[in-house]
């Protein structure tokens, strides 16, 4: 599966964005799906991901209450809608499909994750 994020931006401290990320293939709804990021200097880490049915979700403690990860399987599209945004929000975001777990804490190790988008840069300012 081939992945492309987009939506990212610049944007003040407290605005929203909201990231989408495009899959090809007729697969789409085979994979639990993570977003990630990747802060200047810093090392790639999870943020959100839902389940292949989407009836699950699980957030990285600083995404909680602030970010809403949603996917439509019939679009083969999923989102990741990022309120109250801060500086600290700021880094290379990254979707990505996992074809191996699909629910639980295993949702956030990388190394499940089969396939990675290019990834779309968010600069909040402060």
């Amino acid at each position: 599966v081939q992945l492309q994020a987009s939506g990212g931006g610049l944007v003040q401290a407290g605005g929203s964005l909201r990231l989408s990320c495009a899959a090809s293939g007729r697969t789409f709804s085979s994979y639990a799906m993570g977003w990630f990021r990747q802060a200047p200097g810093k090392e790639r880490e999870f943020v959100a991901a839902i389940s292949r049915g989407g009836g699950y979700t699980l957030y990285a403690d600083s995404a909680k209450g602030r970010f809403t990860i949603s996917r439509d399987n019939a679009k083969n599209t999923v989102s990741l809608q990022m309120n109250s945004l801060k500086p600290e929000d700021t880094a290379v975001y990254y979707c990505a499909a996992n074809p191996r777990s699909n629910y639980g804490s295993t949702l956030r190790s990388e190394g499940d994750y089969a396939y990675w988008g290019q990834g779309t840069l968010v600069t909040v300012s402060s």
